[in-house]
């Protein structure tokens, strides 16, 4: 699928996109990108279909190459305040009240957007349809995936660094055993159940 790329007669467009929405332990994180027409970078698609080598080129390139870029972050704190929707949507905010230039509308992948002072629209599957969308999946799960491995040596006891907190056997077993961690999200079901049958 080819695709689509602002023209100049469409001004300055950023595509947004966030990961990390069903993981139990740490952050959702968005990233905001303003591609640069005159600097096409080839390969960007939806981030899930990339291997992890591939993505960290090609958010090297997207950091070296776009007119502007910027991550947002909503910790589990704010997810378990406002929920993960509502948590998506404030880091997608903050990336793009981060970009300079700032621009005159946004694309975002799914079907909600975030509050934006703005020209904003929703595509679902944007991150297959629309490059500054797919490059801005590859950003957030780069950046997702290191700071979990930043968590990974805080915390040791989860394999944070391999699951980056989503719930495989291996981690739902981790919190079995050794309970929660600062970082868990206690409004997910299998952390409040640990919380709920250790109180």
């Amino acid at each position: 699928m080819q695709l689509i790329m602002p023209g100049e007669d469409h001004g300055v467009i950023a595509g947004v996109d966030e990961v990390g929405r069903g993981p139990l332990a740490g952050p959702v994180t968005a990233a905001a990108v303003i591609l640069d027409p005159g600097r096409p970078i080839a390969g960007l698609k939806d981030s899930k279909l990339l291997p992890p080598l591939q993505r960290e080129r090609l958010a090297a390139a997207i950091r070296a190459r776009a007119l502007a870029w910027a991550v947002g972050w909503a910790d589990h704190a704010e997810i378990d305040c406002l929920n993960i929707l509502q948590a998506s949507l404030l880091a997608m905010r903050r990336a793009v009240l981060a970009l300079s230039p700032v621009p005159v509308k946004v694309w975002v992948d799914g079907n909600c957007c975030p509050a934006l002072p703005c020209a904003v629209e929703a595509i679902v599957k944007g991150d297959s349809k629309v490059a500054a969308i797919s490059a801005a999946s590859i950003l957030a799960k780069v950046e997702r995936d290191a700071a979990m491995q930043r968590f990974d040596t805080q915390f040791p006891l989860y394999g944070f660094a391999v699951h980056k907190g989503y719930p495989t056997p291996a981690h739902l077993s981790a919190i079995a055993i050794h309970g929660v961690c600062a970082i868990h999200r206690r409004s997910f079901e299998p952390v409040r159940r640990c919380l709920e049958e250790n109180a």
